[in-house]
Protein backbone atom coordinates (compact mmCIF):
# COMPACT_ATOMS: atom_id res chain seq x y z
CA UNK A 1 0.00 0.00 0.00
CA UNK A 2 1.54 3.41 -1.73
CA UNK A 3 0.53 6.44 -1.14
CA UNK A 4 1.39 10.00 -2.72
CA UNK A 5 1.19 13.52 -0.70
CA UNK A 6 1.23 16.44 -3.47
CA UNK A 7 -0.14 20.04 -3.07
CA UNK A 8 -2.65 20.44 -5.82
CA UNK A 9 -2.38 23.05 -8.21
CA UNK A 10 -5.17 25.89 -8.88
CA UNK A 11 -7.94 24.71 -10.96
CA UNK A 12 -7.99 25.92 -14.68
CA UNK A 13 -11.75 26.20 -14.40
CA UNK A 14 -11.61 29.53 -11.91
CA UNK A 15 -8.96 31.96 -10.91
CA UNK A 16 -9.36 31.79 -7.40
CA UNK A 17 -6.86 29.93 -5.25
CA UNK A 18 -9.03 28.16 -3.04
CA UNK A 19 -7.79 24.98 -1.62
CA UNK A 20 -4.55 25.20 -3.29
CA UNK A 21 -2.72 25.85 0.48
CA UNK A 22 -3.66 21.98 1.95
CA UNK A 23 -1.65 19.28 1.12
CA UNK A 24 -3.14 15.97 0.02
CA UNK A 25 -2.33 12.35 0.59
CA UNK A 26 -4.02 9.75 -1.96
CA UNK A 27 -3.58 5.96 -2.20
CA UNK A 28 -2.05 4.70 -5.37
CA UNK A 29 -3.62 2.28 -7.55
CA UNK A 30 -3.67 -1.03 -6.43
CA UNK A 31 -5.61 -3.53 -8.64
CA UNK A 32 -6.39 -2.59 -12.50
CA UNK A 33 -9.85 -1.08 -13.20
CA UNK A 34 -12.30 -3.13 -14.97
CA UNK A 35 -15.00 -2.65 -18.04
CA UNK A 36 -18.36 -3.61 -17.29
CA UNK A 37 -19.17 -5.92 -20.16
CA UNK A 38 -23.10 -4.49 -19.92
CA UNK A 39 -22.71 -0.54 -19.16
CA UNK A 40 -19.29 -0.25 -20.14
CA UNK A 41 -18.72 1.37 -16.40
CA UNK A 42 -15.21 1.08 -15.18
CA UNK A 43 -14.97 0.01 -11.67
CA UNK A 44 -12.22 -1.18 -9.45
CA UNK A 45 -12.22 -3.55 -5.94
CA UNK A 46 -9.69 -1.01 -5.00
CA UNK A 47 -11.43 0.53 -2.20
CA UNK A 48 -8.77 3.16 -1.31
CA UNK A 49 -8.72 4.95 -4.58
CA UNK A 50 -11.63 6.90 -3.50
CA UNK A 51 -9.66 8.18 -0.38
CA UNK A 52 -8.63 11.46 -0.13
CA UNK A 53 -7.25 13.03 2.68
CA UNK A 54 -6.40 16.77 3.62
CA UNK A 55 -3.53 18.36 6.02
CA UNK A 56 -2.27 21.55 6.91
CA UNK A 57 1.58 20.34 5.93
CA UNK A 58 3.26 18.17 4.04
CA UNK A 59 5.03 17.47 7.97
CA UNK A 60 1.24 16.62 9.23
CA UNK A 61 0.79 14.10 6.44
CA UNK A 62 4.05 12.71 6.33
CA UNK A 63 3.84 11.80 9.90
CA UNK A 64 0.11 10.37 9.50
CA UNK A 65 2.09 8.10 6.23
CA UNK A 66 4.43 6.61 9.32
CA UNK A 67 2.19 6.58 11.90
CA UNK A 68 -0.25 3.84 9.84
CA UNK A 69 3.08 2.28 8.04
CA UNK A 70 2.22 3.93 4.48
CA UNK A 71 5.00 4.00 2.19
CA UNK A 72 4.38 7.69 0.48
CA UNK A 73 6.57 9.73 -2.13
CA UNK A 74 6.02 13.50 -1.49
CA UNK A 75 5.52 15.21 -5.16
CA UNK A 76 7.03 19.17 -4.14
CA UNK A 77 4.63 21.69 -5.88
CA UNK A 78 6.21 23.68 -8.99
CA UNK A 79 5.98 27.38 -8.19
CA UNK A 80 5.19 28.98 -11.20
CA UNK A 81 7.61 32.17 -12.04
CA UNK A 82 5.84 35.64 -13.60
CA UNK A 83 7.29 38.64 -14.44
CA UNK A 84 5.27 41.67 -14.03
CA UNK A 85 4.12 43.22 -16.83
CA UNK A 86 2.73 46.52 -17.16
CA UNK A 87 0.61 48.08 -19.91
CA UNK A 88 2.22 50.93 -20.19
CA UNK A 89 5.53 49.16 -21.13
CA UNK A 90 4.53 48.66 -24.65
CA UNK A 91 4.98 52.23 -25.37
CA UNK A 92 8.25 52.83 -23.28
CA UNK A 93 10.41 55.28 -25.29
CA UNK A 94 13.80 52.82 -24.28
CA UNK A 95 11.58 49.46 -25.51
CA UNK A 96 13.77 47.42 -27.27
CA UNK A 97 11.82 46.11 -30.07
CA UNK A 98 9.70 48.44 -32.13
CA UNK A 99 5.81 48.84 -31.17
CA UNK A 100 4.07 48.12 -34.53
CA UNK A 101 0.81 46.79 -35.52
Amino acid sequence: MSAKIYRPAKTAMQSGKAKTNLWVLEYDQEQPRVIDSVFGYTGSGDMRQQIRLTFESSELAEAYAKRNGIEYRVIEPKDATRKTVSYTDNFRYTRTQPWTH
